[in-house]
C-alpha cells in the first residue's frame, strides 16, 4: 500500500552562525489513499528524554498555528505559506544560540504518517578579541605575545602572522593553536615588528593586532643607585628641616620662660618722691631719740634746699641759727640725709 513519503533527506545536519538565518527542509510527497486531513507539526526534541516535546509551528485543517512556543515567536514560519504544495519546510531568523538543539518534521494524512529529524547548531563568532603581551621586551629575554576572544563558540582556533619586516615568524617562535600564546625565545631587536592574530571556528573570525618592540636591557644599577642617592638627600632635607623647626621651637620657649619671669618675680621700681621721704623719715627717728646733750658737739649747718616737702617753708618762716662751735660731722659717711639740727638759746630752751 503506498503512502505519503518525505523527499528531503539530504541533509540532517546544520551549523549556522548566531544572527543568521536557516532553512530547515520538509518536503513530502502524497498517495492517492491519503484521504485524511493534511497536519503538518514541527517540534523541537529536547537533550533532556525526560522532557516532553515542544511544538513550535503547526498546519492543520488549512489554518497555520504558532504561537505555540514563545522563544521563537515572530522568528519563524513555514518557508510555503501554502503547506499542501508539499513543502513543510520551516525557515526561523535571526538564529540564536540556544536555538541549538533537534528539530523533527511530522507529516500525517491518514493513514500515512512520516516524519524527519534534524540537528541544528547554532555557533556564535569569534568577537572582541584582544592581544597582549607577557615578559619583558629586552634582548635575550623570552616575550610572548597572546590572543584571546571575549566570545566565540568553541572550538576556537588561534593563528600568529608578522605583518612587517619579512612577514615570516621567528624561527625560535613556538605557537600553541588552542590557547593563542605565542613563545618567542631569546628575543633580539630583529624580533620587533606587528604581530597579527586571527581567531576562527566554524562560522567566522576576528582579527587583532600588538607592536613588539624588543630592546637593550635597562641599566637597572644605575636606576638603584640614583634611587639611594635621591632617598638620601631626601632624608638630609627632611632632617635639616625637622632640626630647624625644633631649634625655632626652643627659643621661643627660652623667650617666654624669661619673659615670664621678669613679670612675676621682680617688683617694680619705687618713684623718686617715695624713696626719699622714707630716707628721710629713717634718719629722722634716728636724729629725735639723741638727747639735747648729745648734740652740742655738731655744728649746725644751713642748708638752701631741702629734699623733702616736709621742709619747705616759705621765706618768713625759716628760723636762724647759731654757728655752733663743734665741727659738724662727715655726713657722708654716715649715709645720713643733710637736715637742720635744733639749737639750744641762752636761757637753756631748744629752738
Amino acid at each position: 500500500t503506498r503512502s505519503l513519503s518525505i523527499t528531503s533527506v539530504d541533509q540532517s545536519m546544520f551549523e549556522k552562525a548566531q544572527g543568521e538565518k536557516v532553512t530547515l527542509p520538509c518536503t513530502f510527497v502524497l498517495s492517492e489513499d491519503d484521504e485524511g486531513p493534511l497536519d503538518i507539526e514541527w517540534v523541537l526534541i529536547p537533550a533532556d528524554n525526560q522532557k516532553k516535546e515542544q511544538i513550535i509551528i503547526m498546519y492543520a485543517v488549512d489554518r497555520i498555528y504558532n504561537h505555540y512556543y514563545a522563544a521563537m515567536t515572530g522568528r519563524m514560519q513555514f518557508t510555503n505559506p501554502d503547506p499542501r504544495s508539499g513543502d513543510g519546510s520551516l525557515d526561523i531568523l535571526n538564529l540564536k544560540s540556544a536555538d541549538t538543539g533537534t528539530y523533527q518534521c511530522k507529516v500525517k494524512k491518514a493513514p500515512g504518517v512520516q516524519s524527519q529529524k534534524i540537528q541544528l547548531t547554532v555557533l556564535v563568532k569569534p568577537a572582541r578579541t584582544k592581544c597582549s603581551i607577557e615578559g619583558s621586551q629586552e634582548i635575550g629575554k623570552d616575550v610572548i605575545l597572546k590572543c584571546a576572544s571575549q566570545e566565540g563558540s568553541p572550538l576556537l582556533s588561534y593563528d600568529w602572522r608578522r605583518v612587517s619586516g619579512t612577514q615570516e615568524l621567528p624561527t625560535t617562535s613556538m605557537l600553541n593553536k588552542n590557547t593563542g600564546e605565542l613563545l618567542l625565545k631569546n628575543a633580539s631587536q630583529d624580533y620587533s615588528g606587528t604581530y597579527n592574530c586571527v581567531a576562527s571556528n566554524r562560522v567566522g573570525t576576528d582579527e587583532c593586532s600588538v607592536e613588539l618592540n624588543v630592546t637593550p636591557p635597562i641599566n637597572t644599577a644605575g636606576i638603584i643607585s640614583g634611587a639611594i642617592i635621591g632617598t638620601l638627600l631626601g632624608l638630609s632635607v627632611l632632617a635639616f628641616l625637622v632640626f630647624s623647626c625644633c631649634k625655632k621651637h626652643r627659643e621661643k620657649k627660652y623667650e617666654k620662660e624669661v619673659h615670664h619671669d621678669i613679670r612675676e618675680d621682680v617688683p617694680p621700681p619705687k618713684s623718686r618722691s617715695s624713696t626719699a621721704r622714707s630716707y628721710i623719715g629713717s634718719n629722722r627717728s634716728s636724729l629725735g631719740s639723741m638727747s639735747p646733750s648729745n648734740m652740742e658737739g655738731y655744728t649746725k649747718t644751713p642748708y638752701s634746699q631741702v629734699p623733702s616737702e616736709d621742709f619747705e617753708r616759705t621765706p618768713s618762716q625759716n628760723p636762724t641759727f647759731a654757728p655752733s662751735k663743734v665741727a659738724a660731722p662727715n655726713l657722708s659717711r654716715m649715709g645720713a640725709v643733710p637736715v637742720m639740727i635744733p639749737a639750744q638759746s641762752k636761757d637753756g630752751s631748744i629752738v
